[in-house]
């Protein structure tokens, strides 16, 4: 009985200091370089765009809400 006591008191101990780990983590400075992003925008020509072929995209809305008949479109 002492034997097996001791036999696993020596299990014990010899697993708790398996469990003990030291981590060491060394963290150099990190550089911040500034970032240039050039971006070209198109919106004013878009717009421009959209103002002139409106009217080919909302028929309706060009000629106040009235929809256009074959006998309006040929005079």
């Amino acid at each position: 009985m002492p034997r097996i006591f001791l036999l696993l008191t020596l299990i014990t101990l010899m697993l708790t200091a398996a469990c003990n780990t030291k981590h060491e983590i060394q963290v150099a400075p990190v550089e911040v370089k500034p970032i240039h992003i050039t971006i070209d925008v198109n919106i004013k020509v878009d717009r421009a765009l959209d103002d002139f072929f409106g009217d080919l995209d909302n028929p309706a809305k060009a000629n106040n809400g009235v929809k256009p008949t074959p006998d309006s479109t040929t005079k």
